[in-house]
């Protein structure tokens, strides 16, 4: 784990790096918004396959289905009570602390219409549209919609029928455990670029902002 170190300094330096940058040249500051953008989508962009590749893994290897049944009860109830109390817990700190309170909140004309769009989302979702939007329209489409949902959703149908393939079902076993690990490889190897995404996200922040924002910032950290 020493890389694992190695990076967190080099996070900080770019953090640093960021805001000194944001200070004393904030227009070139605003320019490095892409390099944290570009990052957050590499990340993003891994997690559906990363997700797939787990659950179907996990569930395939313990071949019975009725242990699976107990399993992800177990899991569901842990799961459950758990957001129960994150839950909780996020209500007390925003209506008590109220993290956030001060920091900048005009939105460009972009950002706008996204709200506008998520609004609309919202109003329109139901109990029937929640359980449609869980099977995607297509297999690939599972890895490209916003939602981590329908991913696991095949993940779970995938992994049910390569238990009812028994042996043959370990030929495929095995080789999403080597795909597993080229895409935990992939995520290794973007989150080195992490001190660079770090240092665009804290210029651009500071930049654009001003150096008041990091005592709020530092508010919303703590």
């Amino acid at each position: 784990m020493k890389w694992l170190k190695i990076l967190y300094v080099q996070v900080l330096i770019g953090i640093v790096l960021g805001v000194l940058l944001g200070l004393f040249y904030p227009e070139t500051g605003t320019k490095m918004q892409p390099l944290a953008a570009i990052f957050i989508k590499a990340i993003k962009m891994l997690i559906a396959p990363i997700i797939f590749c787990t659950v179907v893994a996990g569930i395939a290897s313990m071949g019975d289905l009725k242990r699976v049944g107990r399993v992800g009860w177990k899991a569901l109830v842990y799961f459950e009570v758990l957001t129960t109390l994150a839950l909780i817990i996020g209500l007390l700190v925003a209506n008590i602390a109220q993290p956030g309170a001060g920091m900048p909140t005009e939105a460009t004309a972009k950002e706008t219409a996204k709200i506008t769009e998520f609004a609309e989302k919202a109003h329109d979702t139901s109990t029937t549209t929640f359980v449609m939007n869980l099977v995607p329209k297509t297999f690939v489409g599972a890895f490209t919609d916003e939602s981590v949902l329908p991913a696991l959703f095949l993940a779970i149908l995938v992994a049910v029928a390569m238990c009812q393939m028994q042996e043959r079902g370990q030929i495929v076993l095995e080789l999403l455990h080597a795909v597993g690990e080229v895409f935990f490889k992939l995520v290794a190897m973007i989150t080195k670029e992490a001190p660079i995404a770090a240092f665009g996200a804290m210029a651009y922040t500071v930049g654009s902002e001003g150096p008041g924002t990091l005592v709020k910032l530092a508010k919303v950290l703590g």
